[in-house]
């Protein structure tokens, strides 16, 4: 099934295509493959990046919007991605960066091909997990912006992920998120009645 991956806010991809011509970014970025890339770089399947800070008593997830994240392609591959904010004055360029997330990405969405049900891929980020994965939404004709991971979402971790959780199998939100809470929830003190 095609992925229908939103479209970032114009200013966001600007604000890359002016970090990709600019010299001073693309030299002082701590990314050597995109420092000695050969070729023209260009940035594509923008993905939102949504931050996942609790999951509420009832099981509810609370996410928000961080930013966009483009890969940057030179020649066949990924080399980079690029990081953008929201600021007061709108969408902005943050970083470049590299890593085992970029090829992880590129699997991930490879293997979102072929689930068969239609959905928009998203980046969800647990930090307390030090954890990404790739979020397949079934709301489709989303913005990317706005909604939460439905129990029918599918997440696929991305690799490395934290032990014990498989990198790169796909999981309902139904069936990985009470694992995911049972990890972040603090452990009470000794001594302290349970």
């Amino acid at each position: 099934m095609p992925l229908h991956v939103p479209q970032a806010p114009a200013p966001a991809l600007r604000s890359v295509l002016t970090a990709l011509g600019s010299p001073t970014a693309v030299r002082e970025a701590r990314t050597p493959s995109l420092r000695t890339a050969q070729g023209t770089a260009a940035p594509e399947l923008p993905l939102p990046v949504h931050v996942l800070d609790r999951i509420t008593s009832e099981g509810v997830s609370a996410t928000r919007l961080a930013g966009w994240r483009f890969l940057i392609r030179c020649g066949d591959r990924a080399v980079a991605a690029a990081e953008t904010m929201l600021t007061p004055d709108g969408w902005a360029f943050s970083h470049f960066f590299e890593g085992p997330y970029i090829a992880s990405t590129e699997r991930a969405l490879r293997q979102a091909e072929s689930v068969t049900q239609a959905c928009q891929p998203r980046l969800l980020s647990l930090p307390g997990l030090y954890m990404l994965t790739l979020w397949l939404h079934g709301d489709c004709s989303s913005d990317g912006i706005t909604g939460h991971p439905a129990a029918t979402d599918l997440l696929i971790p991305l690799a490395p992920a934290p032990p014990g959780i498989a990198a790169h199998r796909p999981h309902q939100v139904a069936e990985l998120l009470p694992m995911l809470t049972h990890r972040v929830t603090p452990a009470p003190l000794l001594g302290q009645p349970v």
